[in-house]
């Protein structure tokens, strides 16, 4: 029995071996490359010399730095409630019986589809003053007088809340398809039973459907944090991180740090801040969903 059990765990581990030793060549040694080089002065070029934890006493006192984090934490807070929101609303829509049903269906998932440089430009495109596609709509409903402009992309909370809206109108859809199938899943006889109960239809959404969704909720959420944590390339296209960098996030000056400002030693040292984040987050969620399990 053992050498059998052995045998084919050995089975196993050779039909993995291809991934692990991809995993670890791609993965985890440019991840040790990385740590280590947090404690050299290290350029595009070549690798300098040691300076020790230099880059993280620097990084601790870096208020640019601590400044990008919050605009990270800005825009987490900004789309992630928002948008595990309006998934679940357009999934609702989307699963009534309808004739509309599969156009619903394409619509919302549709976006999604477009890679982030098309669905930047498309936002310039549409938050652009005297030109753009929100502006124009304004004007023509009467609710921005003649020969007024709203600069959507210059002023720090408008660019905020552009980006927020660019980014939720493009990506909004692989939650939704989530959302979509997981309710797909809830037994109609539930909501029968319900009916015939003389339940409402806000009565039969907390009491039923969203307590079925409570774990890809959870899931979703997670995913959303980290994703909107590594926000970089939307925000780059749309304002640059203006105006005055207060838009800027993490990424973008990990990127300026490391290939613009030659120093990727430093640029190393606060992606390893990042993850640190982005580890302590996970952690905590992993742990709340635990804790609310066991409470249930």
């Amino acid at each position: 029995m053992r050498m059998s059990k052995l045998r084919a765990d050995v089975q196993a581990l050779l039909y993995l071996l291809p991934f692990l030793i991809i995993y670890f060549l791609f993965t985890i040694k440019p991840m040790i490359k990385g740590v280590n080089m947090t404690f050299y002065k290290w350029t595009l070029i070549r690798k300098m010399k040691y300076i020790g934890w230099d880059n993280y006493s620097r990084m601790i006192h870096d208020k640019e730095m601590w400044a990008a984090i919050g605009h990270s934490g800005i825009f987490v807070l900004l789309t992630t409630p928002t948008m595990v929101i309006l998934a679940i609303v357009l999934a609702m829509i989307a699963n009534r019986k309808s004739r509309l049903q599969r156009l619903y269906r394409s619509v919302f998932f549709l976006p999604s589809v477009l890679s982030v440089a098309v669905a930047s430009f498309l936002g310039l495109f549409v938050f652009q003053p005297y030109t753009g596609l929100v502006n124009s709509a304004l004007h023509l409903v009467n609710l921005l007088p003649e020969n007024t402009e709203i600069f959507w992309l210059t002023e720090t909370n408008l660019s905020w809340i552009a980006i927020a809206l660019i980014t939720l109108w493009w990506t909004v859809g692989f939650n939704f398809i989530l959302y979509l199938s997981a309710m797909q899943e809830i037994p109609d006889e539930i909501y029968e039973a319900a009916r015939l109960d003389g339940a409402n239809d806000r009565q039969i959404f907390f009491r039923i459907t969203f307590p079925y969704l409570n774990p890809i909720t959870k899931t979703i959420t997670m995913l959303q944090i980290i994703a909107s944590f590594k926000v970089f390339l939307q925000i780059y296209i749309i304002t640059g991180g203006g105006p005055l960098d207060k838009t800027r996030p993490i990424i973008q000056l990990i990127y300026q740090t490391g290939f613009k400002k030659n120093d990727l030693g430093y640029a190393a040292t606060m992606s390893y801040m990042l993850f640190a984040i982005l580890l302590v987050l996970s952690i905590f969620q992993y742990w709340l969903n635990n804790r609310k399990g066991a409470n249930a």
